[in-house]
């Protein structure tokens, strides 16, 4: 099958799946959404992710993977790329809360994922893409 169709494919699952979702730790976050779609991606040995409810599960979930951030996990998972190279599917890490920074979904120019100020997952325009990986 022709990567972009791929891409194409398991993005419309992705945003399907969590558009206009609202954001709940362990259920519906960055994470949780990532994961699902790099299985959609058909990315194979995916670690899985602990159970969580609350940011303090979400830190300890993490650490449980290895990984001090988000940053490391998706450098252990995926080959890092230049945020200008995404493409359709790819994951991108941007500025966050206090607490972790945001993955999101390269659909084009924008972005897809949950966003502070909106009541579910959305599609966005980036300000800052702190760094990027190929899905």
């Amino acid at each position: 099958m022709n990567d972009l169709l791929r891409r194409q494919r398991a993005l419309q699952k992705t945003l399907a799946k969590y558009r206009g979702k609202p954001f709940a730790w362990g259920r519906a976050d960055c994470l949780r959404m990532v994961r699902s779609h790099l299985v959609a991606m058909r990315r194979r040995g995916l670690p899985k992710v602990p159970r969580y409810r609350s940011v303090l599960g979400a830190k300890r979930a993490l650490k449980a993977t290895g990984h001090a951030n988000l940053e490391g996990l998706l450098d252990s998972l995926l080959p890092r790329i230049a945020p200008a190279e995404m493409l359709p599917g790819d994951v991108a890490l941007m500025g966050g809360d206090e607490h972790f920074d945001a993955i999101t979904i390269s659909v084009g120019r924008k972005v897809f994922g949950f966003h502070q100020d909106a009541e579910g997952a959305v599609v966005m325009t980036p300000h800052e893409i702190k760094a990027a990986w190929r899905a």
